[in-house]
């Protein structure tokens, strides 16, 4: 039974903690600041009774820290390489910052509610994404939710359930889209040879045309899976064999890697989800990859404009902002030369990732399979009709046929269309050298 007892004007109540010391005596805990002894009984009672019934959140545990909960919670975690960064980015930026100092066991549920306000008003004047923040409050979620029914922190958790229909009508913030035009990517194009020449124009029509995952699935194409060589050159012998046989006549890449940096190194980790996959290409596409691996020696099919691997430059600032948004004319030394290039005014401000969107679109327009293109998109289609379906190399090859009839409708459509010359080849065959 609890015990009551006065101290300095107060009443405190101790209860077995259902636990004994090393020296076998029960070990209890206690409460102070209660006004009444009935009302510190009855708290005992409460206490032990959850002792009973298996529920009991000892004190200790319900005062941890909640800036040492998150450490020890994503330590735990088994994540990708890039969730599990991104996590650490919003704990430390987001969770730790505002509760840090807090006790696990303390956050109520109209403390959760005033910093969930605080952050919807930050995406309204426009100081983060309504995604980021959507993303922040799942992390702290799972932290309570854990914290709850994993590590017993807390009794129960202070984020209220969800409920429909209630309280003001929020739109879905969306990044604003419009249908992506072929000659939009060509005024990309353009720019990307001006910028990076031959390497940069078969960048922007690659992206365009397979719909890779930008930056980490295209920095990591390498020679061995781009198109003029693969499947022949695949070093795993029965993804080899199989691709050999279902790609007879058909050009194809294969997307095995993603380039990241894990831990501070250049490492070629799996795609995001698993997502290893192959692309059927349009002949047009095989042809300037053709052109381009002849023009250099890299390992990489788009190698920097120093010839190293992207993932070592500056892309967005060097690369992705002058071919999007314009830069002028640059005069000095040879190799700092560059004409004026003329922004896309219709991809101001965006990420590369919409050109990848784009080509979804791409598809969709001309009505390939749901399950050809999540496939080629490197998604998994949910429930029965991703346990049926199945992508057959008629599918592939239709997909490629219908790219390779947008670029001809394109190419075809006048006689201006501008090209670039084609690069002059190196005087030795880096193919069989691959």
């Amino acid at each position: 039974m609890p015990y009551v007892e006065w101290r300095g004007g107060k009443c405190r109540v101790k209860w077995w903690a259902g636990e004994y010391l090393d020296n076998g005596n029960k070990k209890w805990e206690s409460k102070s600041g209660f006004v009444g002894e009935g009302e510190a009984y009855e708290y005992g009672l409460d206490r032990e009774h959850e002792v009973r019934q298996g529920t009991y959140i000892k004190v200790n545990d319900s005062n941890t820290l909640m800036k040492d909960y998150c450490d020890t919670w994503w330590g735990v975690q088994d994540l990708r390489f890039t969730s599990k960064k991104s996590y650490r980015s919003m704990l430390n930026c987001w969770i730790i910052k505002q509760w840090g100092d807090r006790a696990v066991g303390d956050i109520t549920a109209l403390e959760y509610q005033a910093w969930k306000n605080s952050l919807n008003g930050k995406v309204l004047r426009g100081e983060v994404s309504g995604t980021y923040v959507k993303s922040i409050l799942v992390v702290f979620r799972m932290l309570m939710n854990d914290a709850v029914h994993v590590y017993h922190l807390r009794r129960d958790s202070p984020i209220p359930v969800e409920q429909r229909r209630r309280g003001r009508y929020a739109k879905k913030l969306r990044e604003k889209k419009r249908p992506m035009d072929i000659a939009v990517v060509h005024q990309l194009a353009r720019n990307a040879y001006t910028v990076w020449g031959f390497t940069g124009w078969t960048f922007i029509w690659t992206l365009a045309f397979t719909g890779m995952r930008p930056p980490g699935e295209i920095f990591g194409l390498q020679r061995i899976y781009a198109s003029p060589t693969w499947p022949a050159s695949d070093p795993d012998a029965e993804q080899r064999e199989e691709a050999l046989e279902r790609y007879e006549g058909m050009h194809a890449l294969r997307v095995e890697y993603q380039h990241q940096y894990i831990d501070g190194a250049k490492t070629l980790a799996s795609p995001k989800y698993e997502s290893q996959r192959t692309l059927v290409i349009p002949v047009f596409l095989h042809e300037m990859h053709c052109a381009l691996l002849a023009s250099h020696r890299s390992p990489w099919v788009f190698p920097s404009m120093k010839g190293g691997c992207l993932l070592g430059a500056k892309f967005k600032r060097d690369y992705w902002r002058p071919i999007r948004d314009g830069a002028p004319a640059r005069t000095g030394r040879l190799d700092f030369r560059r004409q004026e290039i003329p922004a896309v005014k219709a991809m101001a401000g965006k990420r590369s990732y919409l050109v990848r969107h784009g080509h979804r679109e791409w598809l969709d327009e001309d009505g390939h399979p749901e399950v050809a293109v999540e496939a080629r998109m490197g998604h998994e289609v949910p429930g029965v009709r991703g346990v049926y379906g199945n992508v057959t190399p008629v599918m592939e090859l239709r997909i490629a046929e219908t790219l390779q009839s947008r670029w001809e409708t394109f190419v075809g459509q006048d006689g201006g269309i501008w090209m670039p010359p084609v690069p002059t080849p190196l005087p030795v065959d880096l193919t069989a050298a691959a």
